[in-house]
């Protein structure tokens, strides 16, 4: 163990089917461990993903963000296999002890108790009906979904609930779930938000590894289009100067996969974020590095991060305005209503299912 204030950081080597190259450290504390970069041999060659279960007694989280179309949110993991470079929620895993880069991506905490509670919390006469979102983190069909079914699990209470839900993933796993997904459609109650960074598929498998590839996130949206689900695709991160020339070919192909509303987010570096992805530059794009990073200070204020409400999701200045500019003409070009956060939702459906069996029985 290494005083975190006197020594750099030695990144490792770039490991198959991880976004991340190392661990920072973790802001709260004030040690951690560094590899010798000696070493013949690097720690963790082959690093397997390890799950742990996650033992909360409460599921549904708040925010007051503006920035955001949702208050209330469930979370069924905590980290992400999918091992995204750019992810916003890496920071969380600070708060577990851990790191924001290799554990974030191989250290899975499992709500295995999470659709028991979402259930309780929902036959809560203090709960008021409305949107939750699955999830606003990490994404709730992460690899270990395909054999836990929590997500599938925690739609299941919620459509027996009739309580809406706003779902943003970028795996091609939730078109098992549309059977689900179809009977909430009848009472307003889900729309699909389909996450599509690139359709460069070699980009695609060292930005996000062990995410759908762009191809399998198209037949997605088609196949929920079909299905009569609501589907929005979301042109995000929006990278400058690496995947921003990309957005006219993603909206399009979207429209023609069946999206009907689209929306985009400009890539956000907070705390060991900011690094991590200097860090994947310097491995994967040398060449690029630095025009990428001064694009990203101009659209923020001369930092490669702000998070100031308002402007976090969108950057200011030159290249920002002609981002927007660009998302503006090709919606309406292909026929998409602009941004739309405010997707026709209702909660007026919900229903308790306890309530209705206990007034049936007198």
């Amino acid at each position: 163990m290494v005083d975190r204030e006197d020594n750099p950081i030695y990144p490792l080597p770039g490991q198959h089917g991880r976004g991340a190259g190392f661990n920072p450290p973790n802001r709260f504390e004030s040690l951690y461990y560094e590899p010798d970069p000696d070493d013949e041999e690097p720690p963790n060659p082959t690093l397997k993903t390890q799950y742990f279960r996650d033992t909360t007694q409460s599921f549904i989280t708040y925010n007051d963000s503006p920035d955001v179309g949702f208050k209330a949110g469930i979370n069924p993991y905590r980290g992400c296999e999918h091992g995204c470079i750019y992810c916003f929620a890496r920071p969380f895993h600070e708060y577990l002890g851990l790191s924001a880069g290799l554990d974030f991506e191989s250290k899975i905490f499992v709500k295995t108790d999470g659709p028991q509670i979402l259930r309780r919390e929902l036959s809560a006469k203090k709960w008021q009906p409305q949107t939750i979102a699955l999830s606003g983190v990490t994404d709730p069909y992460q690899p270990i979904e395909k054999r836990l079914g929590l997500t599938r699990r925690c739609l299941e209470v919620l459509l027996e609930f009739r309580n809406p839900v706003g779902i943003i993933t970028k795996n091609f796993l939730i078109a098992r779930d549309i059977d689900i997904l179809s009977q909430m459609k009848d009472y307003y109650g889900c729309h699909v938000c389909v996450s599509v960074t690139t359709l460069q598929g070699d980009l695609a498998r060292i930005m996000e590894p062990r995410a759908s590839q762009p191809a399998d996130r198209l037949a997605a949206i088609e196949k929920l289009s079909r299905a009569g689900v609501s589907v929005q695709v979301l042109v995000a991160p929006v990278i400058p100067g690496l995947t921003d020339q990309e957005m006219p070919m993603i909206l399009r192909r979207a429209a023609e996969a069946g999206a009907a509303q689209a929306g985009y987010v400009l890539l956000r570096l907070p705390h060991a974020v900011s690094p991590l992805f200097q860090e994947w530059l310097s491995r994967h794009f040398p060449d690029r590095k630095e025009k990428i990073l001064h694009r990203l200070r101009e659209m923020r204020n001369g930092k490669l991060y702000d998070s100031a409400w308002g402007t976090r999701m969108r950057g200011q200045g030159t290249w920002a305005k002609e981002i927007e500019d660009c998302f503006e003409l090709y919606c309406r070009k292909f026929g998409f209503g602009l941004n739309q956060r405010e997707v026709a939702l209702s909660a007026e459906h919900f229903r308790n299912p306890a309530e209705e069996k206990q007034y049936h029985l007198f």
